[in-house]
């Protein structure tokens, strides 16, 4: 293969994929809920006044209290057919506490063709706290749309960068479900005609994944 200039933004994510490609393989690399206040009509004690009995508070249930394993969010044949190349074990990045947020990466530089995978979970301690994450993140990434019947809410957009006269393209999908929220990046570049797949390709592969993704999350939904 000729080398090819690549773009520096992409630079210290391809470094490690051409070098383990030559090796034969390539690098995978709110607050609380509303609550509920239960008044006690108990009878009170003779003498004792109604202030006596004080309210008891209790959170609502949440959804999700703990995130599914990321790597095994995507299906192997999914994965196959949108990181070509890529170690389908994927590599899961380091979280101070997985329980809440987790993140696994697919990159694979198969001949010309790259292509990276993000999937990430954040648990959150309500609905209310997803849905602010969830508001805020969507207005910040204007320019995109909604994606019908997917989690409560979702939102996807694509965008084209170009650097060093190389496009990539990639899209992102938000999704909130419950207290939980599911975020997929998915791009790519072709670095022999330096163009980048269309927004088709990338938005249909990352809401894909989201779809592949949410229903991992249902599946380790609290009884």
């Amino acid at each position: 293969m000729r080398s090819l200039p690549l773009p520096l933004a992409l630079t210290a994510r391809l470094s490690p994929v051409v070098v383990l490609a030559t090796m034969g393989w390539a690098l995978t690399s709110g607050p609380f809920a509303p609550t509920t206040t239960a008044e006690h009509k108990s009878t009170p004690e003779s003498g004792a006044s109604p202030e006596a009995s004080a309210p008891t508070a209790t959170t609502a249930a949440k959804a999700y209290s703990t995130s599914p394993a990321p790597c095994g969010s995507v299906s192997v044949a999914t994965l196959k057919s949108l990181v070509p190349g890529a170690k389908t074990a994927g590599k899961e990045i380091p979280s101070t506490d997985t329980k809440v947020r987790r993140t696994c990466s697919w990159n694979a530089l198969k001949g010309y063709d790259y292509r990276w995978l993000d999937v990430s979970y954040e648990i959150t301690e309500s609905d209310a706290a997803a849905q602010k994450s969830y508001t805020e993140t969507t207005t910040e990434k204007s320019g995109g749309g909604a994606v019908p019947g997917l989690g409560d809410s979702a939102y996807s957009i694509v965008n084209l960068t170009t650097e060093d006269k190389q496009q990539t393209r990639e899209g992102t999908v938000v999704v909130r479900a419950g207290n939980a929220l599911v975020t997929i990046t998915y791009n790519g570049s072709d670095f022999e005609n330096k163009k980048a797949p269309s927004t088709g390709v990338i938005n249909k592969g990352a809401i894909k994944a989201a779809k592949e993704a949410v229903t991992a999350l249902e599946g380790g939904k609290a009884a």
